[in-house]
């Protein structure tokens, strides 16, 4: 039986340019051959570096709370309920380093232990933009707080139950992905008992 584990190919690139360039995104334009019995087809999609997500989760013994963050979220006009994450734009950063300074930046938080809960695509059939959600616990205020702008200024925090985490997904109350994952892969992971957690410096399929 065929292993089941999404594994890069090569494929062979006749020629890869850049079309637009923003301050996070890029599209690029690639032609590409799939199959030597057909012609080269061209693919756009978005080029993207890449977040790391945090659950930072508090409590134990089925009384797990999740911190949840509102933010304003302008293109699709409304304020979502989230969890902790940013970007990977400093190049060659430890993913669980990233995630560290985004818990502390956005959440005043610092965890002293970290395990990796999901990886994902948020978009693959258009987007490069990979995504890794941490579990973050032991968790203890940070030294001091960070001074936040734009969007993040304004952000509302509340601590929710796990259970009552997982009954705002399934009602349609969340919609950001990263919540939605996080919280589906936490309660899965509770009730295994926390076994099988990989290690925050686990390997990480990325384009």
């Amino acid at each position: 039986m065929t292993e089941i584990r999404d594994q890069h190919v090569p494929v062979q690139t006749l020629s890869s340019r850049e079309v637009f360039s923003g301050k996070v995104f890029g599209i690029q334009r690639d032609e590409l051959v799939l199959n030597e019995a057909q012609e080269p087809i061209l693919r756009e999609y978005m080029s993207h570096p890449g977040a790391v997500v945090i659950v930072a989760l508090r409590g134990d013994g089925g009384e797990e709370e999740i911190l949840l963050e509102r933010q304003y979220r302008h293109p699709v006009k409304a304020l979502l309920w989230e969890i902790p994450a940013g970007l990977l734009d400093i190049p060659g950063e430890d993913p669980r380093v990233a995630a560290q300074r985004e818990l502390a930046e956005e959440a005043d938080l610092v965890a002293k232990r970290w395990d990796v809960l999901v990886d994902y695509f948020t978009s693959p059939g258009g987007s490069t933009e990979p995504l890794r959600i941490f579990l973050a616990r032991d968790l203890r205020d940070a030294d001091e707080a960070f001074d936040r702008e734009d969007e993040e200024a304004t952000m509302e925090y509340a601590w929710v139950g796990l259970d009552d985490a997982l009954t705002m997904v399934l009602d349609g109350r969340l919609h950001n992905p990263s919540a939605v994952i996080g919280v589906l892969a936490t309660h899965a992971a509770r009730a295994r008992g926390w076994a099988g957690l990989r290690p925050a410096n686990a390997p990480w399929l990325r384009s």
